[in-house]
């Protein structure tokens, strides 16, 4: 067996073994696990939609729980600071006199829930952009780095709800994926009041390493892609924009901005995740595809008239798949 196949192999087993392990505790969410998984070892962050009470906390915290890592949780509010998550310079006092000490705020974490991100203000939404975008902090002429891994795993409602803050497109394009959260079925309705209702609960045990998280998310880095695939995954991105080449009808009737570079580099890292879960060493247009929705919704701005009409993101993303060719 080659080194490479082995290795695929040690990557599926691990993953199944973390995702069975958060299947222990979160009832008929498995795509959801997946996907939230691929932002993880793709190094980017996960944005959550849903309406309260689905579990979106539940689901972080369980993730946080199954992996050896630090982990944190910041309750977005109104009153909120960008001190209370980045930190702040404090002065403190001992035998040496008084002196300025940096207290780091929560976002020093491996695993950050931001919970509710969208009830916190612009401006306090703002204190993460550079932590998710090169993963350091800096506080007046000073960045602190912050250790790897580091993940950002948000939950917000959906914008229509009473006393939300629409997230900024800066912001927005930072998140890999932006996944909406399903209502479970009758039959997953069943199972969540059994374990929710019962008097006992199952406990997460921690199934993977750091380091071996880091290791996956390296070896992913290593997974070959065709020069004609990643070409099929450009040609995806520039069809979001409305004077771009391939732009479709909806895109140029319903679109305002398209998608920007860092959506075509998660359609490569997540086109990779997705060859390694079904045990290829090497990426298909396919995989291009399943990853499009998560990884470009968020990206799109509609503009008036695709919001006046109740046009999604997803609509648009459709007809892109369906007419851009894979080969040109």
């Amino acid at each position: 067996m080659s080194e490479s196949k082995q290795k695929v192999e040690a990557f599926q087993s691990d993953l199944a073994a973390l995702r069975q392990e958060i299947g222990r505790y979160i009832v008929g969410q498995d795509d959801l696990i997946r996907d939230v998984l691929i932002c993880i070892l793709g190094r980017g962050h996960a944005l959550l939609e849903g309406v309260p009470g689905l579990g979106k906390t539940v689901l972080v915290k369980t993730i946080a729980s199954a992996v050896d890592a630090d982990f944190s949780r910041v309750q977005f509010t109104p009153d909120l600071m960008p001190a209370d998550i980045v930190g702040t310079n404090m002065i403190v006092e001992d035998e040496k006199g008084k002196r300025y000490e940096f207290q780091r705020g929560p976002v020093f974490a491996n695993i950050v829930l931001a919970d509710e991100i969208n009830r916190a203000t612009p401006k306090t939404q703002s204190a993460l952009l550079e932590a998710m975008s090169e993963a350091s902090v800096t506080v007046g002429n000073t960045t602190y780095p912050l250790k790897p891994p580091f993940f950002v795993l948000a939950t917000q409602n959906p914008l229509e709800m009473e006393g939300t803050y629409p997230l900024p497109e800066a912001q927005l394009d930072r998140f890999f994926y932006k996944l909406t959260v399903p209502f479970p079925n009758r039959e997953a309705l069943h199972q969540i009041l059994e374990r929710t209702t019962s008097a006992e609960k199952p406990t997460i045990n921690k199934v993977i390493s750091r380091q071996r998280l880091t290791e996956m998310s390296d070896f992913v880095r290593q997974v070959p892609i065709a020069k004609s695939v990643q070409d099929f995954a450009i040609r995806v991105l520039l069809a979001t924009h409305p004077d771009g080449p391939g732009a479709t009808e909806a895109t140029k009737k319903y679109v305002r901005f398209g998608g920007s570079p860092r959506g075509a580099q998660t359609l490569i890292l997540a086109g990779k995740i997705n060859a390694l879960l079904e045990g290829r060493f090497a990426v298909a247009t396919d995989d291009i595809r399943t990853a499009a929705k998560p990884a470009l919704r968020h990206r799109l701005g509609l503009n008036f008239e695709g919001q006046a009409e109740g046009i999604t993101a997803d609509q648009v993303i459709e007809q892109i798949l369906d007419k851009t060719p894979e080969a040109v």
